[in-house]
């Protein structure tokens, strides 16, 4: 005669028993072995899982404009009958999930899927008419025209003793007006030196009750690589959740037109675009993806046509929140 169904033996495990949890409840009220190696392993991971949570490092919180808030990490055996809810909303970027779907990953102490560095948590900008400015940037928007002039004649001087030192002739028909053609190019293509987020912005935010991605793609940017003064040239993608407030959409392509438009760097080019669009609208979260060939390891250097750089910034949200980055991946990668 057949043993009852609750007389069987409970058939073991297909798991690894570093992979159970000792205290699980099996049906009919069997229990998984429990073992001091699943029970040690089990607690490490979740401890590693916290540490990551912590960040990479110490930061001065006294240098940053809106110090981050640090949530209090605890073990998971002294969770009990805590609200974990309320403590997992202490997050670094203090956002609250878009989409009520992103909160399932909150209840496994992932809430964060990207820890936000100090230069996220303190941007720089100066709406007092520079925005990032370097050395020598105010000097160069205040000038007056006389000044403006003297600045022209000495980068026109400049460019003459390159073609000097390259072993041409400044003064022969094809050369004689190069250098001052060159230094009023020079300081076109370094433009936006003299802009900033203030003016191109032009009171152009609007109020809209709009919570949904708002995405412009295929922007055009022409840069100057700092370290070899040669062009790099792409695209940039910028998108962002609202937060009751709309931009004017041709003040993206004007942000991202004025930070090309100096020496620059395709990672840092990426973050000032997004950080200036997050100081100026406070929204959710802020997204922008840049993808550009640079000539100074196409046409120098180790000479690879084909090469492409992608880069990448997200904010708020877009960095918090798995679920609403792949959104904005998704509708990126959309023909």
């Amino acid at each position: 005669m057949d043993a009852s169904p609750s007389d069987r033996p409970y058939p073991k495990s297909a798991l690894p028993s570093h992979f159970r949890n000792g205290n699980s409840q099996m049906p009919n009220g069997h229990s998984l072995p429990q073992t001091s190696v699943g029970v040690n392993e089990l607690e490490r991971l979740t401890a590693s899982i916290h540490t990551l949570d912590k960040g990479s490092g110490p930061v001065d919180l006294n240098s940053l404009q809106e110090p981050r808030t640090t949530t209090q990490e605890t073990h998971p055996s002294q969770i009990g009958h805590q609200n974990t809810e309320s403590a997992l909303n202490s997050t670094n970027l203090n956002v609250a999930p878009r989409d009520p779907r992103d909160k399932t990953s909150e209840s496994k102490g992932t809430n964060i899927s990207r820890p936000a560095g100090p230069h996220i948590l303190n941007p720089s900008i100066d709406f007092d008419g520079l925005s990032w400015p370097c050395l020598g940037t105010r000097e160069r928007l205040d000038a007056t025209p006389e000044q403006g002039m003297e600045r022209l004649e000495k980068l026109e001087g400049a460019i003459k003793t390159i073609l000097e030192c390259i072993g041409e002739d400044p003064e022969r028909e094809g050369l004689r007006g190069t250098p001052g053609r060159y230094a009023k190019a020079m300081l076109f293509f370094t433009k936006g030196y003299e802009e900033n987020v203030r003016d191109l912005v032009n009171n152009a935010v609007f109020s809209e009750d709009h919570d949904e991605m708002v995405l412009v793609k295929d922007i055009e940017v022409f840069s100057l690589c700092e370290h070899h003064l040669v062009p790099f040239t792409g695209k940039i993608h910028i998108g962002y959740i609202p937060n009751h407030r709309v931009l004017g959409l041709s003040k993206l392509a004007r942000i991202a037109e004025m930070f090309s438009r100096r020496l620059q760097i395709q990672e840092r080019l990426t973050k000032q675009v997004a950080l200036a669009i997050s100081e100026v609208l406070k929204p959710r979260g802020v997204a922008v993806v840049m993808e550009s060939s640079h000539l100074c390891m196409v046409m120098r250097g180790v000479q690879k046509s084909g090469a492409t750089t992608t880069t990448s910034c997200m904010l708020g949200c877009m960095r918090s929140s798995a679920k609403t980055r792949e959104e904005f991946l998704t509708l990126l990668n959309r023909n």
